[in-house]
């Protein structure tokens, strides 16, 4: 009798770009890097995670780098007061998460933050870039691109979406600018559907294709791992995703995080990883008595 194929498996392969617990690593972008970050500092990697809080397109995550790799200390001509009358401080690089008070607790805790990520940065081999959306938002006022809105009136924001050339620059610049480093990149599986489905599929494209000129303009230091393509075609299934419909479930994650492993992970490490992910387990255990 033929098998019952119940999925359609996204084939991974193995990347040149390895990583290990002993490498100092670094991982930026979106909500999906964050998770990946989790499963990373759970395992005891060496890793740095989204140290200005969660990023979501391309040139967010390259300023992000050039900040990192000047190391300037951010000063009080970018302090933004949050909007909303939330009567916070924080600035157009960094997520709420990071909004203070006063200006002079937000750059306390802003350049902390920042020196300790800057020296990490310099020290990182390994870099695992997760990207969004294509779409930006550019603050009027000042012509920059946001990171983060900061619940400030729409009217002071233009929306624009980035083209394939342009995403393109912006990454080859971004890897040429560090010979030391080698990266992995992948597109986050969350969909962006304030544009409906084929705005978000649009804007997807754009950057798994500008990541594919990259992998090949520099194919000893560049790898893709299809993060998007295996929620969507292998995982294609709504008991793979959050409430909202949007998120993947713990559940994907789990799977995805599973499948970046036998990608990038070198094959006599695996079981090391497995008896630390049993023993994390263990130590999340509570006894009912």
């Amino acid at each position: 009798m033929e098998e019952l194929k119940l999925q359609t498996p996204v084939p991974v392969g193995r990347s040149k770009v390895e990583v290990s617990p002993d490498d100092k690593i670094f991982v930026l972008g979106s909500c999906f890097a964050d998770n990946i970050g989790e499963r990373m500092a759970e395992l005891g990697f060496k890793a740095c995670v989204n140290p200005f809080g969660t990023l979501y397109n391309p040139v967010s995550v390259c300023n992000t780098v050039s900040r990192l790799s000047s190391a300037i200390p951010f000063s009080e001509d970018e302090c933004v007061e949050m909007g909303s009358g939330a009567g916070l401080v924080c600035s157009f690089s960094h997520h709420t998460s990071f909004a203070r008070n006063t200006a002079g607790a937000f750059l306390d805790n802003a350049n902390s933050a920042l020196s300790a990520a800057s020296e990490a940065w310099k020290e990182a081999g390994k870099v695992i870039i997760t990207l969004g959306t294509a779409w930006c938002f550019e603050y009027i006022p000042t012509g920059e691109i946001v990171s983060n809105c900061l619940k400030i009136d729409q009217k002071l924001f233009r929306r624009k979406r980035l083209s394939v050339r342009e995403t393109s620059a912006l990454l080859r610049n971004l890897v040429e600018r560090n010979p030391g480093k080698e990266f992995i990149f992948t597109v986050s599986p969350i969909r962006h559907l304030k544009d409906g489905a084929h705005g978000n599929q649009l804007s997807k494209s754009i950057l798994i294709l500008a990541i594919e000129d990259v992998c090949n303009a520099f194919p000893e230091r560049c790898e893709y791992f299809p993060a998007y393509e295996i929620l969507l075609d292998e995982l294609r299934d709504y008991r793979f995703y959050a409430e909202d419909l949007v998120h993947p479930s713990q559940q994907a994650v789990s799977l995805i995080w599973k499948r970046f492993v036998d990608f990038a992970v070198p094959p006599s490490l695996l079981p090391v990883l497995e008896a630390r992910w049993k023993e994390s387990r263990r130590s999340h255990h509570r006894n009912i008595h």
